[in-house]
């Protein structure tokens, strides 16, 4: 098998040939290691790059699977983790040279299982400056790049295992998605993400931004690929007492492929905000593609989205800053001013500002949950645009003026607001830039979500193209 070919195998594939001895954990590594040298340099996906530590565990791996001592479908998978999970042993930046000489001395919950299932951490990725921005740049430490275009954003803030998945550098990814940063880079550079339902997946040895809207979730290539991920990340933690004790169920399984009467729902305020004509024509093809394959589709009415921007942002701006404030007194000319001043409009935030966005979340969560009584999924548009320029200025959404952190969070805060469950998953391109489609559902229904992303990618082929460099 050539290097190319293991490049862009899925995990459900690597895991078959590294099971039945066909693939070593070492070659798989070796052929990941070899494509990060030969991408890094115009990508930079990495803060701290993979290396010796990987190849040990690889050795390990081996070592454990010729014994017959075989963990499962990630045992010998390369597996990178944003550079806010803790690492025992390994730097953890959060995307700042503010903390770049802090070294954990733990794992993260997320990673200890990762390696208890026989996962290979394999290195730190890049992303936005303590996960706060949508878009990737990062002063400290260089901007992420889109593998489509390299000239374009990767996304954020997850943006380093964005572009680490969808090149080929690695077959998995961790992200964390505060307002969007799992499926805003997975819709930019055309791979599969999921956050899960909050709580579903622990937080512990995992730097927050914002606590009450942090979730944790896989980055990968296909979505069979995020269940196996999810699989081993998820499931109660008591060293984060925001998880949830409702039992996991095992979401390879669930992918059946089937979705004879399921009903999907089509706010029509998502075509109410701005978006390009191209991308809801992918989106609107893509529902084309449900409705042939058994579903119904049906237009809904979500009144409470178009109001996600004014709760979301007093919840994430004080949060974030409760977390800064100390750090930001002492050290705030290291902040990169496009954070620092959000972190300084949170300062100004009042407790009835507070309590007044959380209740008004509690309204928009009944009326997301109504909505979900008379529907199972709601679908749209992951981003209102494909990737912009990395030196754009302004953004435009169908000749419509929008900041990027609105326009690139639209579609996906409402869904931090209420916890639930949403994956993004390719649906289309616009002169070669990827298109994502968004599937969200009920609390802890991530089965049901990923099953309908498992369909439509067997009944399409989006997710197996691949970019350019």
């Amino acid at each position: 098998m050539s290097v190319s070919e293991l490049h862009y195998l899925s995990v459900g594939k690597l895991s078959e040939l590294i099971s039945t001895k066909k693939l070593s954990p070492v070659e798989l590594t070796e052929a990941c290691l070899h494509r990060v040298e030969a991408t890094e340099s115009r990508l930079n996906s990495f803060i701290t790059p993979p290396g010796d530590e990987a190849l040990a565990a690889a050795r390990k791996a081996e070592k454990e699977i010729t014994k017959g001592e075989y963990k499962g479908p990630l045992h010998g998978i390369p597996f990178a983790q944003k550079d806010l999970f803790h690492v025992e042993g390994m730097r953890n930046t959060c995307g700042s040279k503010i903390l770049d000489r802090f070294v954990a001395d733990r794992d993260s919950t997320v990673v200890s299982r990762l390696k208890n299932a026989g996962a290979i951490i394999f290195g730190k990725t890049n992303l936005h400056q303590f996960a706060f921005g949508p878009t990737g740049l990062n002063a400290d430490y260089g901007h992420m790049h889109n593998p489509w275009d390299v000239g374009r954003l990767a996304g954020g803030s997850s943006g380093g295992s964005g572009s680490a998945v969808a090149s080929g550098q690695c077959p998995l990814a961790t992200g964390t998605d505060t307002g969007g940063s799992v499926r805003i880079p997975a819709s930019l550079c055309g791979i599969s993400g999921i956050k899960p339902t909050y709580g579903r997946v622990s937080r512990y040895g995992v730097e927050p931004l914002a606590w009450t809207l942090d979730h944790p979730g896989p980055m990968a290539r296909t979505v069979e690929d995020c269940a196996i991920a999810l699989q081993s990340m998820a499931g109660y933690d008591p060293k984060d007492p925001a998880t949830s004790k409702q039992e996991v169920p095992d979401y390879r399984e669930s992918l059946t492929g089937k979705v004879k009467g399921l009903r999907i729902g089509v706010p029509e305020e998502y075509w109410q905000s701005p978006v390009d004509p191209r991308v809801r024509a992918s989106v609107e093809e893509a529902l084309g593609v449900f409705k042939k394959i058994g579903a119904t589709v049906k237009k809904v009415s979500w009144p409470m989205y178009k109001h996600s921007a004014t709760i979301s942002t007093p919840l994430i701006y004080a949060e974030a800053t409760a977390y800064h404030r100390d750090q930001l007194l002492k050290r705030g000319r290291e902040y990169d001013p496009s954070i620092r001043w959000r972190l300084e409009v949170g300062l100004f935030i009042t407790a009835e500002d507070y309590l007044t966005a959380l209740r008004a979340r509690e309204a928009y969560n009944q009326e997301t949950l109504g909505l979900l009584k008379d529907v199972d999924l709601l679908v749209g548009p992951t981003e209102p645009v494909v990737a912009p320029l990395i030196e754009a200025t302004d953004l435009r959404v169908n000749g419509v003026p929008i900041g990027a952190i609105g326009a690139l969070t639209q579609y996906t805060r409402p869904f931090n607001i209420t916890g639930f469950p949403a994956l993004s998953v390719p649906c289309g391109f616009v002169e070669g830039l990827p298109v994502g489609l968004q599937l969200a559902g009920r609390p802890f229904d991530e089965a049901t979500v990923l099953n309908t992303g498992y369909s439509y990618q067997q009944a399409t082929d989006w997710h197996e193209r691949r970019p350019p460099i």
